[in-house]
């Protein structure tokens, strides 16, 4: 067993030994070893040359990158593009910067960066981008005693994102991040993802929120990239973003819906009452070119035609059509229907005065060869001599002639018979009885055709079914063909 003393020395050794191992941790940081730090960091920049790269004329320079997205700040279809806020970081190994004699990693000053060789790297669809500064520029430099080298950057960009708005705004978009070497090529440089997968590479997305877009999938492509000037390599963050309709529901969709369904209220009122319909027809026409012409000036100005503009130009259509409806009736029940009746009545007028005329013309012919006495009869005597005897035989046995009566003097006719009491018409009235027919029937045909002003319109009650069953059927086509 050991004694107390023994006991006692080993404790104190162990203590030493932890106080020397915390010391060294931390020997970097103490101002005794400051000037040890200094003279490292000297010697490493001492006889850098900043415009070699590592390894040069070996070896190509392996670069690693990842993202660590802060924020997606706006996606523009107006303007094609998005911003993002990411924290860009890039790794790789220069052994002209390893080091030794100090444990730690060295984090330095910002501006060191500029003192030494960085990747020229690049954002091929980046349209503006910045370096935030402040309070100072939003850069780090950290060394590794192998000599690998972590550079990061606090980057805000607008990249371009060229979207396909046929299916806006039921749509899904693609939009990219191209990184790429400006001026090394394949045999210098190599830019790969650490992590080698997408959450490895890529942080930050899953706390991404966007008004109008939700981030369901995103991706990392490594490639290189042939000009004429050699092979670069390319490095692209792709996200796949899918716009949210509630937006669009509320403001564009569910208002043009209601203003087709308020044009059909025109149906419900009576004809006549030409102020109340036109104010409600011309109001909701203008009303869907309001939505029509706010919706474009949020657009770019594409050739092709968007799912939305279907829809509002459906809606346009059915409010249009509703006020032509009452045009329709206005024209049929004020403007054709009165003038075809007036003209009608005037050709029934005018055929009775042709027919009074000929008649009379007709008695006229009857008269002069026929004898009349001082009783208003009708003598044969001076006819007798004009018709030959079949002719009187004839017309005696007709049953349709006038009837006769003689007596010793002379032959007479009394008087004829009533047009009651005759088997039939005589032939002059035959052509006349036929036009009084056709025109009676005419005249009932037009009476079928045009509807009668006291009754309820007809052409209103088949508005008042067919509009709100074709707006229905429009709506479900135009949603199972844009969702499914």
């Amino acid at each position: 067993m050991w004694s107390t003393l023994d006991r006692g020395r080993w404790g104190v050794c162990c203590l030493s030994l932890l106080a020397t191992v915390v010391c060294g941790a931390q020997s970097a940081n103490e101002p005794s070893n400051m000037s040890y730090v200094k003279a490292t960091v000297d010697k490493l920049l001492k006889g850098y040359d900043i415009r070699l790269r590592p390894d040069f004329g070996g070896a190509p320079v392996d670069v690693g990158m990842s993202i660590d997205i802060a924020s997606i700040d706006m996606v523009s279809e107006v303007n094609m593009d998005y911003t993002i806020t990411m924290y860009f970081q890039q790794s790789w190994r220069d052994k002209r910067l390893s080091y030794t004699g100090i444990p730690l990693n060295l984090t330095l000053d910002n501006r060191v960066a500029d003192q030494l060789w960085v990747p020229d790297t690049y954002f091929i669809n980046d349209k503006k981008s910045f370096v935030h500064g402040v309070t100072v520029k939003n850069r780090m430099i950290r060394l590794h005693p192998d000599g690998t080298v972590l550079y990061g950057l606090r980057i805000t960009t607008t990249a371009a994102c060229m979207m396909d708005l046929r299916r806006y705004p039921l749509d899904e978009q693609n939009c990219t991040l191209e990184i790429e070497s400006y001026g090394y090529t394949t045999d210098d440089i190599e830019f790969y993802w650490q992590g080698g997968s997408n959450r490895g590479s890529v942080t930050g997305v899953e706390n991404i929120e966007l008004p109008q877009f939700s981030i369901i999938d995103y991706q990392t492509l490594s490639k290189k990239a042939v000009f004429a000037t050699g092979s670069y390599p390319r490095l692209s963050l792709s996200f796949k973003l899918k716009r949210n309709i509630g937006y669009f529901i509320l403001q564009t969709y569910m208002p043009s819906t209601l203003i087709t369904i308020l044009s059909w209220v025109s149906f419900w009122i009576n004809y006549d009452a030409s102020a109340a319909r036109v104010a409600l027809g011309i109001t909701t026409v203008l009303t869907m070119t309001t939505i029509n012409t706010h919706l474009r000036e949020t657009l770019p100005k594409i050739p092709y035609v968007k799912a939305i503009d279907i829809y509002l130009m459906g809606c346009f259509v059915f409010v249009f059509l509703a006020l032509l409806e009452y045009a329709f009736v206005n024209y049929i029940f004020f403007g054709r229907g009165p003038h075809l009746q007036k003209k009608v009545a005037e050709k029934a007028a005018k055929s009775n005065n042709e027919n009074k005329s000929r008649l009379e013309s007709n008695k006229v012919q009857v008269g002069k060869g026929l004898g009349v006495d001082a009783h208003g009869n009708i003598l044969l005597t001076n006819l007798t001599s004009e018709m030959s005897g079949a002719d009187m035989m004839g017309a005696l046995n007709d049953p349709r002639a006038t009837m006769f009566s003689y007596d010793s003097a002379s032959i007479q006719y009394r008087k004829p018979m009533t047009s009651r009491d005759l088997y039939g018409r005589p032939a002059i009235d035959r052509p006349m009885a036929h036009k009084k027919g056709r025109l009676r029937r005419r005249a009932s045909q037009l009476k079928v055709k045009i509807p009668d002003l006291t009754d309820v319109n007809a052409i209103d009650k088949w508005s008042r079914v067919v509009f709100p069953i074709a707006f229905t059927f429009f709506n479900l086509v135009y949603w199972l063909y844009y969702v499914h």
